[in-house]
């Protein structure tokens, strides 16, 4: 019983440290401004305001080029945003430029980036959830200094208020008296008490908004998932019952990504043996199910990822316990698959896929270390060792989950990255009209499936932009479609900390 409390806890605490990805706040692009194929990067500083730090790598070197970047928040009254700011040349590297810009409030954002170059002008839209996460600590040397200066100054000032009592009236040579002196003394005394006042009123205030902000710092949606057996097989009920939510003081309508309300994944806990990708269907605006695979029994981590109307998407977090595999499963929905294990026994670098094929995942033996660009190709090939023909799966190449094994990390990849299409969709296709909420779901709603496609997807390699931002022990699963089956590959990760 307190090994399993120890887990709930564990599990618990996740969502305190989650941002728009759990565990892993910044933000990884990579995709094409017009005719110019680019990589983005943008770190989230944490706090709002702040400074999020942003990069941007050209995948093409050829001429010279300028790069702008701009923040642009979620909000369809805007009639015109601010002008751009030029990124500047990373210096010994002539791809690469950054830039720092403030966001300036917390919730949906998307920093523009445009390309000018001798092949014209392109523009791509990058989402980026502002969130506040952190509390800044006032660092000890700027606290003693700090101190410091209001100490002079508080001298100061009772210094001035005493010669202006004591000496400003009289004339040049004269020495006060005893009762000036007297009067000096008790206007001093008394600045003295104002200013005390003074000080101690401002560190209420100082306190009161400080924990204004504590309060304030993001905590996604609570969540809880359960188990039930049914006549047809087992189903999971997850549902949003945070009370800002229910009692719609936060609710906004929630549009589909890749064509689904909710993506959920259940990883089953410690072992990571147990594995699914679901679409549970909503019975409501706060409740979705889904029929639940034959997964083993154990304590499962339930990460669902979902997108507002306003293109701010968040990783909910939960525990469901499942008692025992179901005796059958009829989808809930046509791109649910799961897997059993940790793949079928294959070892290093190349997973065998369910229909024969292999997945290999193409990296050297140099370590992965944190912060840093990690190698995420994988070849998938025929039986006969040719490259596999893929084919778009809910609209992409292909799509990777990554866990830490103690799950404060999750995140949910595209071959573009960590972004969210639907978010990026939203800024888009936003209108004046859109003030009126739900107006922008329903168009996003009644597209086509195919306007999700990011083209064909080149036979037999898929790659994703990404950076571990923690060291520790990984899993990862991989999924492909090929003949129209869902295929998923299993593999495992050390990262090394920074040097």
């Amino acid at each position: 019983m307190k090994r399993r409390l120890a887990r709930l806890f564990a599990l618990g605490a996740i969502a305190v440290v989650t941002s728009a990805h759990v565990g892993s706040p910044d933000t990884y692009f990579e995709g094409a401004a017009g005719p110019y194929p680019i990589r983005v990067i943008i770190r989230n500083p944490g706090v709002v305001p702040g400074l999020a730090q942003i990069t941007v790598r050209l995948l093409d070197p050829a001429t010279e080029r300028r790069v702008l970047v701009l923040p642009v928040y979620w909000d369809p009254r805007t009639a015109a945003p601010p002008p751009a700011d030029v990124a500047e040349r990373v210096p010994g590297d002539s791809t690469l430029y950054s830039a720092a810009l403030w966001l300036m409030r917390g919730g949906a954002y998307s920093v523009q980036v445009t390309v000018e170059g001798a092949s014209g002008t392109g523009t791509a839209l990058v989402p980026v959830m502002a969130v506040a996460t952190r509390r800044l600590a006032l660092q000890k040397p700027l606290g003693m200094g700090l101190l410091g200066l209001g100490a002079f100054l508080f001298i100061g000032a009772l210094t001035i208020v005493r010669a202006a009592v004591r000496e400003s009236a009289l004339a040049p040579g004269q020495q006060p008296d005893r009762r000036r002196s007297v009067r000096a003394w008790i206007a001093t005394t008394a600045s003295a008490i104002v200013l005390a006042l003074a000080l101690v009123g401002g560190r209420a205030w100082w306190n009161t908004v400080d924990a204004a902000y504590r309060s304030g710092l993001y905590q996604p949606l609570h969540a809880t998932a359960t188990v039930r057996a049914t006549a047809g097989g087992t189903v999971l009920h997850f549902a949003i019952d945070d009370t800002s939510w229910t009692n719609r003081r936060q609710w906004t309508p929630l549009i589909p990504d890749h064509g689904h309300l909710m993506h959920l994944f259940l990883v089953r806990n410690e072992q990571l043996d147990g594995f699914a990708h679901l679409h549970p269907l909503p019975r409501d605006s706060t409740t979705f199910e889904a029929n639940l695979p034959p997964l083993p029994a154990g304590t499962y981590r339930v990460y669902a990822d979902i997108v507002h109307e306003s293109g701010f998407a968040q990783t909910l977090v939960a525990t469901a316990e499942i008692g025992s595999p179901a005796p059958a499963w009829h989808p809930s929905d046509a791109d649910d698959a799961w897997l059993l294990g940790n793949g079928n026994g294959e070892t290093g670098n190349v997973a065998r896929l369910a229909d024969g094929s292999t997945m290999t995942w193409e990296r050297a033996d140099t370590p992965i270390v944190v912060d840093q660009a990690a190698p995420l190709r994988f070849a998938v090939r025929t039986a006969d060792g040719k490259p596999a023909a893929l084919e778009l799966y809910m609209g992409m190449a292909a799509h990777a989950m990554i866990t830490r094994d103690d799950g404060t990390v999750f995140v949910h990849l595209h071959p573009e990255g960590t972004i969210s299409v639907a978010a990026q969709e939203t800024f888009v296709l936003r209108q004046p009209g859109d003030t009126i909420r739900g107006e922008l779901r329903k168009r996003l709603a009644a597209m086509d499936m195919g306007r999700w496609d990011k083209g064909e997807v080149r036979p037999g390699a898929v790659s994703f932009p990404y950076a571990f931002p923690k060291p520790g022990r990984y899993r990862l699963w991989v999924q492909v479609k090929r003949n129209g089956r869902i295929l998923t590959g299993v593999f495992d990760a050390e990262v090394s900390p920074a040097r």
